[in-house]
Formats: structure tokens, sequence, C-alpha cells
């Protein structure tokens, strides 16, 4: 599994008003049916109410490239630049089948 985080950084609300946006618009739903999305989610920070998070986790990077092939990429392009958002973003990969590791984790 992947996963990307992305930090959307704007003034005046606008990362939460773009995150709202993706909400509402049906977006963030068409994404979360795409093949191999396994969770796209959006959280507030509470240091910088200016940022919004996206946990955006894929099966694969196949599943990954195909969603940034989709007219979804053009949709959430236009609303960053609607919103003025600049972005910092993370990949990590899951440590699921790593078993030693399963041992400090409490699920």
């Amino acid at each position: 599994m992947l996963t990307i985080q992305i930090r959307y950084t704007g003034q005046n609300g606008n990362a939460m008003q773009f995150a709202g946006e993706m909400m509402s618009s049906g977006t963030v739903e068409r994404i979360r049916s795409e093949e191999g999305n396994l969770r796209y989610e959006y959280y507030q920070s509470y240091e910088d109410p200016e940022t919004v998070l996206l946990i955006d986790s894929w099966r694969d990077q196949r599943a990954l490239d195909e969603h940034h092939a989709s007219p979804m990429m053009g949709v959430i392009a236009a609303l960053r630049e609607k919103y003025d958002l600049h972005m910092t973003v993370e990949r990590y990969e899951s440590l699921d089948e790593n078993k030693e590791d399963q041992a400090f984790i409490r699920t």
C-alpha cells in the first residue's frame, strides 16, 4: 500500500473551502470509487488553521498512476488554482507486511 500525505496551505480559510468543495462536488466520492483507492480523507491542522492535510492511500503504484492519469487530476488542479493553495507532499509505504513491526502496533 502507498500513502500520500498532502498538506494544502492557503489564506483566509481557502484550504478548508477547497476541501469542502472537493466533498460537496462529489469529487472525493468519485476518487474513492476509483479502482485501487483505499483511503481519501481530509483533516484540519490544530496548529495551523490555514492548513488541511489529505491522506490518500492506494493499493499499489499502478493504481496511483491510473489516478494521476484520470480526469480527476484536472478537477483537483483547477480547484487548487481557484483557492490559490500551496502544497507539500510526503509518500510512505505500508508496514502491513513487516511482522516484526506488528508486535509494536496496538489494533
